[in-house]
């Protein structure tokens, strides 16, 4: 086999994609038995999405990839909405939790008031802003949950 390296700062988009999806299969294949499953939440106007939140379930576990709302809208209760519906869709799941993560200090503050609490919080994460990973029961823990 003869190798050629690179270093580039613009690599083309599907080069980039063969390594995401390497790096992709191989943790699944770590977690065979997790029974990941794509949950998502849309919010339109029409034909727009403006809001909406995606994420997975697994090992009784939500895990919340991305929540946004167009600033047109924002303040008006969308996110907490979009949050219950995908909470609740998880419970329905067997999840017992939710994890979400921001790097937006006002969004952890949301969160907070949402019922999630900071499980790590990396200061400094990238340049001003911090690593908030929160965590929130959405089901009572049954017994020996917490000591997986």
């Amino acid at each position: 086999m003869s190798l050629t390296w690179t270093l580039e700062s613009e690599a083309a988009s599907s080069d980039l994609e063969v390594i995401a999806h390497g790096v992709f299969a191989h943790g699944r294949a770590q977690a065979h038995d997790g029974n990941a499953e794509a949950i998502a939440c849309l919010v339109r106007d029409g034909e727009r999405v403006v809001a909406g939140g995606t994420g997975r379930t697994e090992y009784e576990r939500l895990f919340v990839t991305y929540l946004w709302v167009a600033e047109d809208l924002r303040g008006q209760g969308l996110a907490r909405r979009i949050l219950e519906v995908l909470e609740s869709e998880a419970t329905k799941r067997g999840c017992r939790d939710a994890l979400i993560e921001t790097l937006d200090d006002t969004v952890a503050n949301l969160y907070r008031h949402l019922g999630y609490r900071a499980i790590a919080v990396v200061k400094g994460y990238v340049g001003r802003f911090s690593r908030h990973i929160m965590l929130k029961p959405i089901l009572p823990p049954r017994a020996g949950y917490l000591e997986r």
